[in-house]
C-alpha cells in the first residue's frame, strides 16, 4: 500500500524533527493480505526470538548499572496487578541522557498523533529528549496492519500500537516483533468503556447482554476485546454472545442514543455524553493498573541495535517522568500546550481525567488478551508465550533494574 504524506518540519534550538501525517491511505490490509504478508516476511528470513543468534555469534550479556533518580522507584514487580498499585516512577529528569556516540535516525509507527495515550511520543519529540540520546525520530501515521510488516521487515523501527490479535497473529507468522514498554491505565474515575442503554428495570447491577447489539469503532481484533468480555460475562454475555455493529467514531454515540445499538464501547471523551444519564449504565472499561498498548520493537532495535532501543526507551521513560509524573492535567499551562500539541480543543482535553502513564507490563497481560481474541474468534496457531510475545529488559536497562 502507498500513502502519500505531507511532511511537517519543527526546529526546535537548531533540533530537527519531522512528523509526517497521511492525506489519503486507500485501505487497510484484509485478513487474507496480512496472512500472505506474514508468510512472505517470515519466508525472507525474519527471525524469531528462539531462532539462532543472528550472524556474527551469541549476543553479549549488556551492561546494566545503577541509574541515578530510579533506584527508589523506577521499577516495580510485574506480578503486582494491585488495581491500586502506583506506576515505576523516577525523579525528573530522570534517566539522564546518555548521549549515542553515533547519531541514529528512527521511524516509528503510530495510528494517530492526536490520541491523549500518544502525549508522551509527542512531547518527547517537541522538547528534544530524543534528541538528547542523539536519536532524530521520524513518527509516522500508519494503521497497524500496514505498518506491522514493515516493522518486521526492518523498514520502521518501533510502533506506538498494542499486542491487538495481529501482533500475536503476525508472532506466530515468524515476525520478530515484542512489546517492549507500555503506556496507560486509566484513572479510577474513568468512564470510558462499555455503556449500556437501560431497559424497564433494569440497572447497573444486572443488564442481560447476550443477544443484545453492541457497537463499537474497535473490532475483536483490538486488545479492547479483554474488558470487553469482562464487562460482557458479568452480565450473562460474551465476545460470542452479542451482535457486533462496527461503526465509525462519530456513529457510535448516535447509534446508542437513538436505538440503533443497545449498548457502546464508549471512548474518550465521548461517554461524558451519557454520564450521570439514568437512562444509561456504564459496566466496565480498561482495568485499573494494567496497560494494554505502547511501543513495540522489531528486529531493528531489539537485535540489530539495541543500544539505540534502550535510549528511545531512556527518551520516553525520562518524558513520563518529567512531563506525565502525576494529575497532569492540573497545570493549566501543561494543558494548554498538551491542547495545541495534540491539536485538541483545550476544554475537551480537561474533560476527562489524566491518564496514568506507566511504562512498565504487567505479567499474563498477551495471555488474558489472547484468550479473548480467541473468544472473539481472530486468534490464528497457538497460543504465543509471553517470553515470544514481552521483552522487559530493555526497560529495565533504562531504569538500571537488575533481574
Amino acid at each position: 500500500m502507498r500513502t502519500r504524506t505531507r511532511t511537517r518540519t519543527r526546529t526546535r534550538t537548531g533540533i530537527r524533527t519531522r512528523i509526517r501525517t497521511p492525506i489519503r491511505t486507500k485501505r487497510t490490509w484484509p485478513a487474507a493480505l496480512l496472512a500472505a504478508a506474514l508468510l512472505a516476511t517470515a519466508s525472507a528470513g525474519c527471525a524469531k526470538e528462539d531462532d539462532p543468534e543472528p550472524a556474527g555469534g551469541a549476543a553479549k550479556p549488556r551492561t546494566i548499572e545503577a541509574v541515578e533518580g530510579c533506584t527508589a522507584r523506577g521499577w516495580t514487580d510485574p506480578e503486582d496487578l494491585d488495581p491500586d498499585r502506583a506506576p515505576a516512577r523516577c525523579d525528573k529528569g530522570a534517566p539522564a541522557p546518555q548521549k549515542l556516540k553515533k547519531k541514529r535516525k528512527l521511524t516509528v509507527a503510530t495510528g494517530t498523533v492526536s490520541a491523549e495515550y500518544v502525549a508522551p511520543l509527542q512531547m518527547a519529540v517537541e522538547k528534544g529528549e530524543f534528541a538528547k540520546e542523539g536519536l532524530d525520530v521520524d513518527v509516522k501515521v500508519l494503521p497497524t496492519p500496514d505498518a506491522l510488516p514493515l516493522l518486521a521487515k526492518g523498514d520502521i523501527d518501533a510502533q506506538w500500537a498494542a499486542p491487538e490479535a495481529a501482533v500475536m497473529n503476525g508472532i506466530n507468522g515468524g515476525f520478530t516483533i515484542k512489546w517492549v514498554a507500555a503506556n496507560y491505565s486509566p484513572d479510577p474515575k474513568s468512564r470510558s468503556g462499555l455503556w449500556v442503554r437501560l431497559g424497564s428495570g433494569q440497572s447497573a447491577r444486572h443488564v442481560p447482554m447476550a443477544g443484545r447489539t453492541l457497537g463499537t469503532m474497535i473490532g475483536k481484533g483490538s486488545v479492547i476485546a479483554y474488558p470487553m468480555s469482562k464487562a460482557l460475562k458479568k452480565h450473562g454475555g460474551g465476545l460470542d454472545k452479542v451482535d457486533f455493529r462496527r461503526l465509525g467514531s462519530a456513529d457510535v454515540l448516535t447509534a446508542l442514543q437513538n436505538g440503533g445499538v443497545d449498548s457502546a464501547w464508549l471512548l474518550d471523551p465521548v461517554w461524558r455524553k451519557v454520564d450521570g444519564d439514568k437512562e444509561y449504565a456504564f459496566l466496565g472499561g480498561q482495568p485499573l493498573g494494567e496497560p494494554l498498548g505502547g511501543v513495540l520493537f522489531g528486529p531493528n532495535l531489539l537485535h540489530k541495535d539495541p543500544d539505540a532501543g534502550v535510549a528511545f526507551l531512556r527518551a520516553y521513560i525520562r518524558t513520563v517522568n518529567t512531563y506525565f509524573a502525576g494529575d497532569y492535567k492540573k497545570d493549566p499551562g501543561f494543558v494548554a500546550e498538551l491542547a495545541k500539541l495534540l491539536k485538541i480543543e483545550e476544554a475537551v482535553l480537561r474533560s476527562t481525567p489524566s491518564l496514568r502513564m506507566d511504562w512498565e507490563i504487567r505479567s499474563g497481560t498477551t495471555d488474558r488478551l489472547q484468550a479473548a481474541y480467541r473468544e472473539a474468534g481472530v486468534a490464528e496457531g497457538k497460543a504465543v508465550p509471553e517470553n515470544e510475545a514481552v521483552d522487559r529488559k530493555l526497560y529495565a536497562e533504562a531504569v538500571g533494574h537488575r533481574p
